[in-house]
């Protein structure tokens, strides 16, 4: 079948759900590398597609008034991109409707909501029973259009999806290690207490008994990180321990920027956030909280790291959305100190 197709990526809701459309773009751009891939997104997020390496050009979604007036607002900006393929990871009336007015030959959807009325080809999917990770959902839409080509789907890449020139990320961690006066043999743990406005996460004293726990046990210096609006959360923590070697770092020059700075860790730990799904992209290894409420799942929201390089804790069952409270986090530290000594192969440094 012709390479040359001209696609349209409906992702347009969080952070982290965007960058879980990671592996099927790229999927996507390998089956066919010709093919021009358009993303509609939410502005916050368009930083970062614009360096995601499958992604040719991006629509950015801005909300109006009503549902119609959206779909309205949205067909016009699509139109005029003559696409022949649009595929919807994420689905909402007002998109659908738009693709649909838009008169955009194949229509690919989940069939989980009303909204699949407006496409013309559905993939059953039964997201909510959170069976499955969303990234595997993801790419599984681009295998079912790849099969509506006749083709055989290509294999599919392996972690890193994302990756930073690594003269830049060595320059970056020696040069954060020399202004904080760093021990050059320690790790440095990033610890990200925020929730970026949607995740339930870990409490304060909890991330704080969980660092004091690892470090008696490994050689690292902590990185507190703050996105905006989370300083406060960020500067309780550092008051907590304060006989802890730590730092604050917040990320006031955007998300890219963030990105490699996350890039320079050892480890990233945090609630289930668009920057943890940032540093899974990245390989990092990862340890994160996530609540049992079953559309929260960490099997859901899996990162897109090795399985190797990554913790997941949960409470054993939800009983509402204060359940975070029963993990322990001295538990949860010596999980994460046997996967930092596994890693690394040491006790302590780098």
């Amino acid at each position: 079948m012709s390479n040359d197709k001209n696609i349209l990526v409906i992702r347009n809701d969080k952070l982290g759900d965007f960058m879980l459309a990671w592996p099927a773009l790229s999927l996507l751009k390998k089956q066919y590398p010709e093919s021009k891939v358009t993303v509609l997104i939410p502005s916050y997020t368009k930083p970062m597609a614009e360096i995601c390496p499958w992604i040719d050009d991006c629509i950015i979604d801005m909300q109006h008034k009503s549902v119609l007036s959206d779909a309205i607002f949205l067909k016009n900006k699509i139109k005029n991109k003559n696409f022949d393929t649009s595929i919807s990871l994420f689905t909402e009336t007002r998109t659908a409707v738009a693709t649909f007015l838009s008169r955009i030959p194949l229509r690919l959807a989940p069939a989980t909501k009303i909204a699949q009325i407006f496409s013309n080809r559905r993939l059953p999917q039964r997201r909510s029973s959170s069976s499955r990770p969303e990234h595997e959902y993801n790419t599984d839409l681009v295998r079912f259009f790849i099969t509506l080509q006749g083709d055989t789907p290509v294999s599919l890449q392996q972690p890193p999806f994302l990756q930073f020139d690594a003269t830049l990320t060595q320059n970056l961690r020696a040069q954060y290690i020399t202004e904080h006066n760093i021990n050059i043999e320690s790790m440095l743990i990033i610890v990200h207490p925020g929730t970026g406005g949607s995740a339930i996460n870990f409490s304060v004293k909890q991330y704080a008994e969980l660092i004091k726990r690892i470090a008696k046990q490994i050689d690292a210096h902590f990185i507190i990180t703050a996105g905006p609006g989370e300083d406060d959360t960020a500067q309780t923590l550092s008051s907590l321990i304060l006989h802890t070697d730590h730092s604050v770092y917040f990320s006031s020059e955007g998300i890219v920027e963030f990105s490699h700075f996350i890039a320079i860790s050892n480890l990233f730990i945090s609630g289930s956030t668009g920057t943890l799904h940032i540093a899974g992209a990245l390989d990092i290894p990862t340890a994160a909280f996530y609540p049992a409420r079953k559309s929260a799942t960490a099997l859901r929201w899996q990162t897109l790291n090795q399985a190797s390089r990554r913790l997941a804790f949960s409470p054993e069952k939800y009983t509402g959305d204060n359940d975070m409270d029963t993990i322990d986090p001295v538990a949860c530290a010596q999980q994460i100190v046997d996967l930092l000594k596994r890693l690394y192969a040491t006790t302590g440094n780098v």
